[in-house]
């Protein structure tokens, strides 16, 4: 029996949790709802999600797939970066970071082995696409109104989406699954109309945060999906739309803000990047194989910093922040994860049914590892998320190939009855 036979008969309540944790990635409704605080509902949905499967699995004696040198890298970063508490100087942080990064693994597993077929795929990205609207509207609310903005002009919003650098490389990463619904013709009237609005939102919310990564990785996800896409004069239509949109209505200090890039000397912001990536260098000069523990940068900074540099930053990259806190050793496993998980999703991409969701998803990929160049975050659910889903689209276009390959051998009277039974196939 295939993987995508396999996603229709086995894990369906876990996953609906996936998808009920999809959702509330983006609508955090504990952050703004009082009553639902307690309830934690991440962790709920992601840990039901997880739970399910893995008694699933037990109670049928099934195995559970690793998801092959990726995973098994992904596990190897987990397991370092927990043992870092051995020689961080910060054990207690890096305590609840290791912690932290096994239930991030964890998700990514649920995900790989609950996300069997293209249907479920597509479930998956349009709940995030969906509960992406939510955010965007508390974004834009809050700019109108003027509150707790960064800097005085800089809108954020709640929880995970508090910092606008942040948030923007999160909003960005729907962008291109939002598109891919709209331009589909089998999307129904109303999801496209959502997907619409989504997209829209999305880019009005990474406006007002003025973040200049968000604003780069945006416009390479959406150049990458355009360039992929197969039916590009449609593609060329709504990037051109979208871009026609940011420049008669992103506000001036919007434009003010991106052409500090030139005069990066002179900006607070860039400096403090600027710093953060020499303390980075210096630590790995110092602590090359193993760093200063997961979670440990900040912790680490008054001793590898300048000293004009008082104020203590995160390394602001993704990738220079794992060479500082888990050393080149934690950077080869975290760039074995990363990069087998990015070219699934290319590969997926040639996938005949799959492949325009596939092309979205490189898309968010590419958009997303630039941003991770100037905002970069190691417990970072939607990385997980995304990566996770990269995987589940390579590995169900690879059982579909294999399975066109087996009926291709076979005899005409039993390609028939092959057809006739797998008609059923969730797409």
């Amino acid at each position: 029996m295939g993987v995508g036979e396999q996603g229709q008969q086995r894990d369906v309540l876990a996953f609906y949790a996936l998808v009920g944790f999809a959702a509330v990635m983006y609508a955090v409704p504990g952050e703004w709802i009082p009553a639902l605080a307690p309830l934690r509902l991440a962790l709920l949905t992601s840990g039901l999600a997880a739970g399910l499967m893995a008694l699933r699995r037990l109670g049928r004696a099934e195995p559970l797939y690793f998801d092959g040198a990726r995973g098994l890298a992904l596990l190897g970063f987990s397991a370092l970066a927990f043992a870092s508490v051995a020689w961080s100087v910060h054990p207690e942080l890096t305590r609840f970071t290791g912690i932290e990064l096994l239930k991030l693994t964890a998700i990514y597993l649920t995900i790989i082995n609950v996300i069997t077929s293209g249907r479920r795929l597509a479930l998956m990205c349009g709940a995030m696409v969906l509960g992406s609207i939510v955010t965007s509207i508390g974004v834009i609310d809050w700019y109108r109104t003027g509150v707790d903005m960064v800097e005085g002009f800089r809108s954020r919003w709640v929880g995970v989406y508090a910092d606008p650098n942040h948030m923007a490389m999160n909003m960005a990463l729907v962008v291109p699954l939002a598109v891919a619904f709209l331009a589909r013709k089998e999307s129904g009237w109303l999801m496209r109309v959502l997907c619409a609005l989504a997209a829209v939102l999305s880019v009005v919310a990474i406006v007002l945060s003025h973040s200049r990564g968000g604003f780069i990785g945006l416009s390479v996800a959406m150049g990458v999906w355009a360039i992929r896409e197969k039916r590009r004069i449609q593609a060329v239509v709504v990037g051109g739309l979208l871009a026609l949109g940011l420049v008669l209505f992103a506000p001036k200090s919007f434009w003010q803000r991106n052409e500090t890039v030139t005069s990066f000397h002179q900006d607070a912001s860039a400096m403090g990047r600027v710093y953060a990536w020499q303390v980075a260098s210096r630590i790995s000069l110092d602590k090359p194989l193993l760093g200063v523990g997961a979670g440990g940068f900040r912790f680490a900074w008054p001793l590898y910093a300048p000293p004009e540099a008082r104020q203590a930053y995160v390394a602001h990259n993704i990738f220079l922040d794992v060479i500082g806190e888990l050393g080149f050793v934690g950077l080869a496993l975290f760039l074995v994860f990363a990069g087998g998980a990015t070219g699934g999703a290319f590969a997926a991409s040639k996938d005949a049914q799959m492949g325009w969701l596939a092309r979205a998803l490189a898309a968010s990929m590419a958009g997303y590892l630039v941003c991770d160049l100037f905002s970069g975050y190691i417990l970072s659910a939607h990385l997980y998320v995304l990566f996770g889903l990269a995987a589940s689209a390579q590995r169900i276009a690879q059982a579909r190939e294999e399975t066109a390959l087996v009926v291709q051998r076979m005899p005409a009277a039993d390609k028939s009855a092959a057809a006739w039974e797998g008609s059923g196939h969730a797409a």
